[in-house]
């Protein structure tokens, strides 16, 4: 693995300049002699971008790569290839998703034939992928739970070229799914079929900043790590971020209205997300990309696109609001006996910390021990085991005032007995080490088994009880179960690691999780989406009368139902 590490060529497909920023996107081709590859270039403020590419051989991907472009001296942009330990690269092929879903048949669409593919080539002249091996990363959902049979990967660089890729798809019934960066949880970015995949990795320009107001406008394939870093060098930062965010796109970010880690002090991208641009399924184009900040003329439209999943239209572009940067940020891992001193310890936090309060987060002892035994991380509270642990995170414009708060904050919640151990962070790495605690759980839980995950929304107060009770209706059949995520906003991420993928493990946990979940006023999925895996759960979230008018509200956008078919609107639809 250590010898195609050091021989893979790397093709510079595209790359431009926009201000201060320039980002770059790196494609592996092919093998090629050993040494160091640079790419001259005028000088680059700043220069970050991160990719992921799985090598094949035949049919077993061999390895994962990380791919690193950053400044060096000379102005020269010097690739840097690592070797990723990943127990999902060595891992088997993945069930065909029509395998394991036999009662889901095939739409009446037409299939891709010779004459299709030479007009995506007249259209993207270089930018048509039909290999197998070229397509098994983009037909296999990051989970490894789904995986389509797409022949076809659409590339296109710019809003027209989806305009005219999905007029022909729509008058020739050929059924399309978008993809961005594939991070989706729930199956909803790779075809359960033979879908024509549409990427967005080439439309990645930033198209305007405008330094005043902290709005940003930018195309639909901008890695949200490299927007962040982007925005920063403006003195300003972007409204969410993702454990994904190396990986993910602004477009998909919106089109399944991710929330992440900032929702708390930042909020929604429902409200982050002043315009939208899109293509619908007759081609036609949705010119929604405004950036007003109030604009209240008629029915919202573009809010039906935000986390519509790509079943109403292909989002292309978009404008963020962006609020400015901290200046002042205070980051604090506790321990603490009870989820009922969790509870009074967030309460406290909103009481002493108030307006610079950014991050609320909770990992419990499970998740601790899963990044202990498999992400090599070490719990920075060397003390007694804990049941549960907090993240907490303060953000504002005053470093002696927040530091202030910051420390009596600490100091009344350990006096009340809410908190039992605790640490700050005062340097860098500190930081970074301690978010990686929080943001490396899905990654690690990866390595331990196969992982069913779960998105669910609770009132604050019953939070974790789901988690005790999975944990006593799996005993002895699941390897773990665990329960982490935004405690701020009600979001729980439960996870439970199975030996292997298998209908029968899965009738044990569904529906089980989403009729606990619906008795108790939750919802089904929180920030995670629909997507493929979740459309028939929709019911025990929403009534049917609402899914009516969402099936009534897709057949006028997509009459045809070539949008990401299969996806978000349940069985029946």
């Amino acid at each position: 693995m250590t010898a195609i590490a050091r021989n893979v060529l790397l093709r510079y497909q595209q790359s431009f300049s926009v201000q201060s920023g320039c980002f770059l996107q790196a494609h592996v081709l092919s093998l090629c002699t050993p040494g160091s590859l640079y790419w001259r270039h005028r000088p680059l403020p700043i220069i970050i971008c991160q990719k992921f590419a799985s090598l094949s051989y035949g049919t077993s991907p061999l390895n994962v790569f990380t791919l690193t472009i950053k400044r060096v001296k000379s102005y020269r942009t010097h690739i840097m290839i690592r070797s990723l330990s990943s127990s999902r690269a060595l891992q088997g092929e993945v069930p065909l998703t029509s395998d394991q879903y036999p009662s889901i048949k095939r739409g009446r669409f037409s299939q891709v034939c010779p004459d299709d593919v030479a007009f995506f080539e007249s259209v993207l002249p270089g930018r048509v992928v039909t290999g197998s091996d070229d397509l098994e990363a983009a037909n296999t959902d990051w989970l490894r739970m789904c995986r389509g049979q797409s022949k076809v990967l659409l590339r296109p660089q710019a809003t027209d070229e989806v305009s005219t890729i999905l007029k022909y798809c729509n008058e020739h019934n050929l059924a399309v799914v978008p993809q961005g960066g594939n991070t989706g949880l729930v199956g909803g970015s790779v075809p359960v079929f033979d879908e024509i995949i549409i990427s967005t990795s080439l439309m990645n320009q930033v198209i305007e900043f405008n330094s005043l107001s902290g709005i940003l406008t930018c195309q639909a394939g901008c890695i949200l790590e490299n927007l962040e870093l982007f925005v920063q060098e403006e003195g300003f930062t972007m409204p969410l971020d993702l454990g994904a965010k190396g990986s993910c796109h602004i477009g998909g970010n919106v089109a399944t209205s991710a929330g992440g880690i900032r929702f708390l002090r930042y909020g929604s991208l429902h409200g982050n997300t002043l315009g939208v641009e899109a293509v619908l399924a007759d081609g036609e184009i949705f010119d929604g990309l405004s950036s007003l900040r109030k604009d209240n003329t008629g029915y919202d439209l573009k809010q039906l696109l935000i986390g519509s999943e790509g079943t109403l239209g292909i989002i292309t572009a978009v404008c963020i609001l962006c609020p400015p940067k901290p200046r002042s940020v205070n980051l604090a891992l506790l321990g603490c006996r009870s989820f009922q001193a969790v509870l009074d310890t967030y309460k406290f936090s909103k009481e002493k910390l108030g307006e610079i309060l950014s991050a609320f987060e909770l990992i419990d002892c499970e998740s601790m021990k899963i990044q202990e035994t498999y992400g090599g991380h070490v719990n920075p509270l060397q003390g007694e085991t804990l049941p549960f642990y907090v993240v907490v995170e303060t953000s504002g414009s005053n470093k002696d005032h927040d530091e202030l708060k910051m420390s009596s904050f600490l100091e009344e919640v350990m006096g009340k007995g809410y908190v039992v151990d605790g640490t700050i962070a005062s340097e860098s790495f500190q930081f970074k080490n301690m978010w990686s605690l929080r943001e490396g759980i899905a990654a690690s839980l990866m390595k331990a088994g196969v992982v069913y995950k779960y998105d669910l929304s609770f009132s604050i107060e019953g939070f974790y009880e789901l988690v005790d009770v999975m944990r006593e209706k799996l005993k002895g059949d699941a390897l773990h179960v665990c329960g982490y995520g935004h405690l701020g906003d009600g979001n729980l991420h439960l996870n439970i690691v199975g030996p292997t993928l298998s209908k029968e493990f899965l009738s044990l946990i569904e529906p089980f999780v989403f009729e606990w979940t619906s008795d108790r006023g939750g919802s089904v999925s929180a920030e995670h989406g629909i997507g493929f895996k979740k459309r028939d759960a929709i019911q025990f979230s929403k009534t049917e009368k609402q899914i009516g008018i969402m099936q009534q509200v897709k057949s006028i956008f997509d009459p045809k139902g070539i949008l990401n078919p299969y996806k978000t609107i349940p069985s029946g639809s």
